[in-house]
């Protein structure tokens, strides 16, 4: 069988003025996934939204929604996250005091929970973690705002966690500069989840766009 990704939209990209719209321009893609960017200005130097915003429009979907939570000391929002209704909770290695308590407090919801490392971090960071998580989420860009270039040495990561992952049952997803032209590359290293913004709202066929990335093609293949 051809192997194929998700491909996740993330909605920073999107018209926030026209949120339902995204919404349903993501399920007409063909894929289920929403990737649901929250930065605090501290974290990273960005500010989106919060839970509230989550509660609103989870009426409006049944896609699955992980939340990317770029925030100091994520562990204080998980109850609000997750009563708004998010399926996946992802928080930084970088952001957590304690980061097994922050996981355990995310798994205590009923949600999956994600760990997330920026560029610079090794996956060294995250390997003690291994048998919590449900998703490892590898950080191509540095964090804080879309339509940057994918930094290939992120790369190696996601194929060190696809060498060791053995029978242990976890995404690999990367999130930054993921496109026509990057997509070939991310599909080899081995990802389970790449996360698409703009490249994906910019698609004037969003649904070839989804069918061609999740088989690793880009423009030119």
């Amino acid at each position: 069988m051809e192997r194929s990704i998700i491909i996740a939209p993330s909605v920073l990209s999107a018209d926030f003025s026209d949120i339902r719209s995204a919404l349903e321009d993501i399920r007409l893609s063909g894929t289920n996934w929403v990737h649901l960017d929250v930065m605090d200005g501290v974290f990273v130097p960005n500010i989106t939204f919060g839970p509230k915003f989550i509660t609103d429009i989870r009426p409006h979907s049944d896609l699955f929604f992980d939340a990317h939570l770029m925030i100091e000391e994520p562990v204080r929002f998980v109850e609000h996250f997750a009563k708004a209704g998010c399926d996946c909770i992802t928080v930084h290695t970088e952001a957590c005091e304690d980061i097994r308590d922050t996981l355990e407090n995310i798994k205590s919801y009923g949600v999956e929970c994600g760990l997330s490392i920026r560029p610079s971090t090794p996956v060294s960071e995250v390997e003690p973690y291994l048998d919590m998580v449900d998703l490892v989420l590898i950080m191509s860009v540095n964090p804080g705002f879309g339509g940057q270039t994918l930094i290939p040495e992120t790369l190696d990561k996601v194929r060190r966690l696809a060498d060791i992952r053995g029978s242990r049952d976890y995404f690999i997803s990367i999130d930054g500069g993921v496109n026509s032209s990057t997509i070939a590359d991310v599909f080899d290293s081995g990802v389970d989840v790449a996360v698409a913004g703009s490249a994906f709202f910019n698609a004037k066929d969003k649904r070839a766009f989804v069918q061609k990335m999740s088989r690793g093609q880009g423009d030119l293949r």
